[in-house]
């Protein structure tokens, strides 16, 4: 798994390549967690470059995005293909989180 993070405006723009899995959740978890300690607290997840995602990667999404809402921030998602698209709509993330097309799409949002 590879992340970059990006700033654009009022949002950081968290890019990931690769498979969140079992393996890789704590990381990307921990990565998201220094982030909101920096006071970064909308960010706008791209999911283009993810070729998987584990219920350990759904499960770091949830506790983040508790952590986000408390301090008044958000999660949004761009770019999800393929089988990550799929486990969105399944488990129902579709319908909890904001998701987009495009990262350009996501960071219009207010």
């Amino acid at each position: 798994m590879e992340i970059t993070v990006k700033k654009e405006g009022s949002a950081s723009v968290v890019s990931v390549k690769g498979r969140i899995d079992a393996l890789t959740a704590g990381e990307f978890e921990k990565g998201l967690a220094a982030l909101m300690a920096g006071g970064n607290y909308k960010l706008v997840v791209d999911f283009k470059g993810l070729e998987y995602i584990s219920s350990a990667g759904l499960r770091s999404i949830l506790s983040t995005a508790k952590q986000l809402k408390a301090k008044g921030g958000e999660m949004i998602f761009a770019g999800l293909q393929g089988p990550v698209k799929d486990v969105f709509k399944i488990s129902g993330f579709g319908s909890i989180f904001k998701i987009f097309d495009t990262e350009e799409e996501a960071l219009r949002q207010p």
